[in-house]
């Protein structure tokens, strides 16, 4: 069964169902397009503590690019 007709089997279902369960399911689908949205909003600093060794050398400039600099 490809989308095409699972479109059309939900629009045949949909159009069988009595007024109070559509205004049900109009409901239903506006709750799931506000939880659609992101959970929560990235937080700065939230990664501290994270990274617990850095070489002293991390810095200086590898040898593989000498001839570029």
């Amino acid at each position: 069964m490809n989308i095409a007709e699972h479109k059309l089997n939900l629009i045949r279902q949909i159009d069988a169902l009595p007024e109070e369960s559509l205004i049900e399911l109009e409901k239903l689908i506006a709750q799931l397009r506000v939880n659609n949205k992101p959970s929560s909003k990235r937080q700065i600093g939230c990664m501290k503590g994270l990274v617990v060794y850095m070489a002293d050398d991390f810095d200086a400039p590898l040898d593989d690019f000498k001839e570029y600099m």
